[in-house]
């Protein structure tokens, strides 16, 4: 049996597990599962821990390794799961000597995450299974939102050197992937502690003049507030850079978004939808919502709902609040839980209305569609396809003819 990889969470958690996957079978590790694991939500965290026991139940010889934001930050409860022979830290998971079972060593290899301060290029010759490749460029978070744990499991923002950064990204093309991803637990943060302070901005424009093959470059989840005047210019004057951005919009009321601390309000976020799209009309925007936070009225859960038309968003994602032990937000007076998921639940089919409602514009449209496995793909709104020309890795013209409740449905043109 080959070194199995279960992955919990979010695109830099995917990119790293393929790391950890190259680390195990390198040290030879043989018949094994290894859990990358998220700690966003109790949620996430009771998945992986059910996810880890019925791997035992299945597999009962392979070793079960441990990993990711769970287990930094908690990783005694993971080593106290007799189905557990190891648990590694966010640092150590990407470390070939961690995965050696010597005699003597240590079943918790976890350190200091607010000690490291540097963040190395991983290279991964590509996202296995995948037509697009993922590129970590930063790691980290140096803001502490008071319901967000990830900090605790990430440590502080560091970032990849931009020469090493383009020229993995070259390797990449060179093996055939026509779309890269830019992605880390703070993007926009990017280049703060490099010399020079390059900005995301200018990474994205030197990856687009430096790697001229590279078709389709795309950013990950992006904190608005932090978007630096030459990123805006490449929203506006580069077509290569995919017209589609994910926001860390969290709220759409400025008291919970105070209470969140977040770095932003309200006008915010609609200035710059509105001027992302003065610069670029083709651009649509996701945003990652949370429903329910302490504290939040009616009337502040009625501004999040009205945020999704007024900033006219396609894809919304949507989470329960989820109080997170050791951050502020878990101290603050809370929402009853059936009152958090029935604000969930609203939220959900109000993102899937404005889903709909983008499926149903898309009509007609010819859209230049990345083709993946299994007859799906991506338009270069980031819109799920199903089509049934090509071949993963094809970019083909295609026609919008339907759609299904997620997904267009498109015949190349």
């Amino acid at each position: 049996m080959a070194v199995e990889v279960v992955t919990f969470g979010c695109r830099l958690n995917a990119l790293e597990s393929e790391v950890m996957r190259q680390r195990a079978e390198n040290a030879g590790l043989g018949e094994a599962v290894l859990f990358n694991t998220c700690a966003v939500t109790a949620e996430a965290v009771r998945q992986a821990r059910q996810a880890i026991r019925r791997a035992r139940r299945e597999q009962p010889g392979a070793r079960i390794v441990v990993s990711g934001c769970a287990a930094q930050i908690d990783p005694t409860s993971f080593s106290d799961m007799p189905e557990v022979d190891l648990v590694l830290g966010n640092e150590e998971k990407l470390r070939p000597e961690a995965y050696d079972f010597g005699v003597g060593a240590s079943d918790i290899r976890v350190n200091d995450i607010m000690s490291v301060t540097e963040s190395a290029l991983h290279l991964v010759a590509g996202m296995d299974g995948r037509t697009r490749a993922f590129v970590e460029i930063q790691n980290g978070c140096d803001h502490r939102c008071t319901f967000c744990i990830i900090p605790y499991g990430r440590g502080n923002s560091r970032s990849v050197p931009m020469g090493a950064l383009v020229d993995q990204i070259r390797s990449l093309v060179e093996t055939g992937y026509r779309e890269i991803v830019l992605t880390g637990v703070d993007i926009t943060s990017y280049g703060g502690d490099l010399p020079g302070t390059p900005s995301l901005g200018r990474l994205v424009r030197s990856i687009l003049k430096s790697v001229p093959e590279l078709d389709r470059l795309r950013l990950s989840s992006i904190d608005s507030i932090e978007a630096d005047d030459q990123l805006m210019r490449a929203i506006a004057e580069e077509e290569r850079l995919m017209p589609h951005l994910h926001l860390s919009l969290q709220s759409g009321d400025d008291m919970i978004l105070k209470r969140m601390k977040r770095r932003h309000l309200r006008a915010d976020t609609l200035r710059f939808v509105d001027e992302a799209r003065r610069r670029r009309p083709e651009m649509v925007f996701g945003a990652d919502i949370i429903a329910g936070f302490p504290t939040e009225t009616e009337e502040m859960f009625a501004r999040s709902l009205s945020i999704v038309d007024e900033a006219g968003l396609t894809h919304v994602h949507v989470f329960p609040f989820s109080p997170r032990p050791g951050t502020p937000a878990a101290r603050m007076p809370q929402l009853d839980r059936p009152l958090v998921k029935e604000r969930a639940a609203r939220l959900r089919d109000k993102g899937a209305a404005a889903l709909a409602a983008h499926l149903a514009a898309e009509q007609g449209a010819i859209r230049r569609v990345l083709v993946e496995r299994g007859g799906g793909g991506h338009t270069e709104h980031f819109t799920p396809v199903r089509i049934a020309s090509g071949q993963p890795g094809d970019i083909l013209a295609a026609r919008i003819v339907g759609n299904t409740p997620r997904a267009l449905l498109a015949e190349a043109a």
